[in-house]
This record gives C-alpha cells, structure tokens and sequence, in this order.
C-alpha cells in the first residue's frame, strides 16, 4: 500500500473512530435523560410526607399507564435515531475524510515524487550531475533532498576521479607495454637468437599481450560507464555482421561453427561501443567452447527493442553462477590464470556498454552446456 493511500485510510480511521465515541457518548446522554423519573409522573400534590399515596381512582391509573407506553415509544425512537443517524452521518463523513486525506496526502507527498524522479533517473541513465533543487521552505522533506543532492555530487565526484584515474593509467600503461612488445618482437626475430630466446620471447608476448587486452578492457569499461553517450543511429545487424567477419579466423582455429541469423534491428548510441559489447559476446562463445563446437548469433527488432542474441555450446553452467560471470575479473570453471581466454572484463563490459545505451543484458544457461546472452537495446525508426 502506498504511503498517500496509508495517509487517508490513517485520516478516515480516526474520524471514524472519534465518530464513534461522539455518538456512543451521544446515545448514553439521551438514553440517561430520557430515563423513567416517578416524580415527573406522580404529581407532588398527591405525596404526604415524601411519600407517594397509594390511592388512584382509575382514570388517573390509565392516564398513567398511557403516558408510560407513549415515553418508552418515544425513548426507543430516540436512541434508534440516534444510532442510525450517527451512524450514517459518521460513515459518510468518514468517506470525506478519506478523500480528504487522499488530496492532502497528494499534496504533501509530491515533493517526494520529484525525489523519486530524480533518483529513477539517476539509476537509469548513471547521470550524476543530475539534482532534485528542491525549492521548498526548511522542513524535513527539504532537508532530505539537500542530502541527497550532496550525495550525488560526492559520488559524482568519486566516480569521475575514479575513471579518470584508471583512463590515465591505462594510458601511461599502454606505451611501455608496446615498446616492451616491440623490443621482445625484435629479439626474437634476431638471426642469433638461441632457441630458449625464443621460446622466453613468446612467452613475454603473450603475457604482453594478455596485459594489454586487459588495459582495452579497462578503457571500454571506462568509457561505456560515462554518462551523455552520442546517440547515433545505425543497424545491429551491420554491427554483428562486421564482428563475425572478423571472429571467422579465431573460430576457424578453434574448429568452431558459427551459425548467424542476422535480420535489421535499428538503434541509437555509439556504434563503437555496441561494436566491442557484440565482440566481447562472440568472443567468449567462441573460446569457452570445444572443439568442434558451435555459436549462434541473431539479431531481430521486437517492438519497440531490439535483440542480439549469442548461444555456444560448452561446459555447463551452474544457474547459481549466471550473476557472477558479469563481475569484473570473475570466471567460471575456476580458470583465472587462463590468458587465452580473455582478462575476465568481458561480460561486464557488455553489461555496462548495455546499461549506458538503455538496455538489458540476461543470460540463460542452455540444458546441452554453454550459454544463451541475450541483449536488448531500444529501438529507433530506421533511416529514410
């Protein structure tokens, strides 16, 4: 139940209940006033010394007896009125109460949606320079506001300082990574390199080159977090296609399938980024998988969103660990110390580059072993 909701069902209960004991108090006090008194029935004239006499002729008795009947008639004619009517008057003036709780509920409680507003928004679109600017006098709702807009800008100021942190160290990083590439390549391709060179050459290649597939990782994490993506319209269907052309060598060596059902699915956003979040998706099919293996990806629009889906076959996956697969650094099977397969910021990336352009990203494992990753984007008119 709502808080507005609670407010008027607070207001209507307590006029129902104070309604209540006004008209029990109401129905005791005439009930008590109406109550049978001899001494307005037995005129004073006819008592001797305090005491009523005894003797009526009969005239008077029926008279009496009559009057009787007419106060009891008339007593419980009362209090049913009192009763129906205070009941019907509390009941209807407990439905205005709700009403009226519900509108000033409405009323108090709209400073609080345009909190709530401001925070769907931020969680949406990771835009931190957003502000509630609540312009209202100095009460509590005021106060929470304030401290939420300080919030904001205190973690807006730790994320940039935390991106710009890691943008400029993985561009410090990646200059001696590549002279270290270059001076190993060179080594090893010497005519007098020995054979045990060569072999620590390869080696310090590899390890090169996994540190910088980690370094891009960190950079497309980076810039797929940012906030105020270009939206650009282009084709996931262009954007697949262009990946699978560039994947065929890595699945030729790997003696993996690929199987592609590529129809139009227009978007928006930074084609760069979709292109390495459709990358990093064909890439792991590909290399969490077995010889003779298969990958398919397909791209479809669904009403207003639009889908690329990539399954592989593979080891099977535990459904307990689908959530864990999209942390940073976070593999399965346990093979972390695995180069080959990538620095472990794939999936996250695909989470974080999908989460910036307004989309999802699920993952659902298939009965045979592997994985169906599922994306979806929202979609926009093609081009004329």
């Amino acid at each position: 139940m709502s808080l507005r909701s609670r407010f008027a069902l607070a207001c209507a209960g307590v006029f129902l209940a104070v309604g209540t004991l006004v008209v029990a108090a109401l129905y005791f006090l005439v009930r008590s006033n109406l109550q049978y008194r001899a001494d307005f029935v037995t005129p004073r004239w006819f008592q001797v010394n305090g005491r009523a006499v005894p003797r009526f002729d009969s005239g008077y008795e029926y008279a009496r007896a009559v009057a009787m009947q007419v106060h009891d008639l008339y007593r419980q004619a009362t209090l049913n009125s009192v009763i129906n009517v205070g009941a019907l008057i509390v009941l209807v003036a407990s439905l205005g109460a709700f009403g009226l709780g519900w509108a000033a509920a409405g009323w108090v409680v709209r400073p609080v949606r345009s909190v709530t507003a401001t925070a769907r928004r931020v969680a949406q679109s990771h835009d931190l320079g957003e502000r509630i600017d609540y312009r209202g006098s100095g009460d509590e709702l005021g106060e929470l506001a304030g401290i939420f807009d300080t919030m904001l800008e205190r973690l807006g100021r730790s994320f940039d300082g935390q991106r710009r942190f890691v943008a400029n160290a993985s561009h410090e990083l990646r200059t001696p990574l590549t002279i270290n590439r270059t001076l190993v390549d060179v080594a090893v391709r010497r005519p007098d390199a020995t054979d045990d060179v060569r072999r620590l050459g390869e080696s310090l290649l590899l390890v090169n080159a996994r540190h910088e597939r980690l370094i891009d990782g960190l950079l497309a994490l980076v810039e797929g977090e940012r906030a105020g993506l270009d939206r650009r319209p282009f084709d996931l269907c262009d954007v697949a296609e262009h990946v699978l052309d560039q994947a065929a060598a890595e699945a030729e060596a790997g003696e993996v399938m690929i199987h592609s059902l590529l129809d139009p699915a227009p978007t928006a956003g930074e084609a760069v980024l979709v292109e390495r979040l459709v990358q990093n998706l064909v890439e792991n099919a590909i290399r969490h998988n077995h010889p003779k293996g298969e990958v398919w990806v397909t791209t479809r629009h669904r009403m207003d969103r639009v889908e690329v889906i990539v399954a592989n076959t593979g080891l099977p996956v535990p459904p307990y660990e689908i959530e864990t697969i999209f942390e940073p650094f976070r593999r399965l099977h346990g093979d972390r110390l695995r180069s080959d397969r990538g620095s472990g910021l794939g999936l996250s990336i695909v989470r974080v580059i999908a989460e910036g352009h307004g989309g999802t990203v699920t993952a659902v494992p298939r009965p045979e072993g592997g994985l169906t990753v599922t994306v979806e984007l929202p979609a926009v008119d093609p081009p004329m």
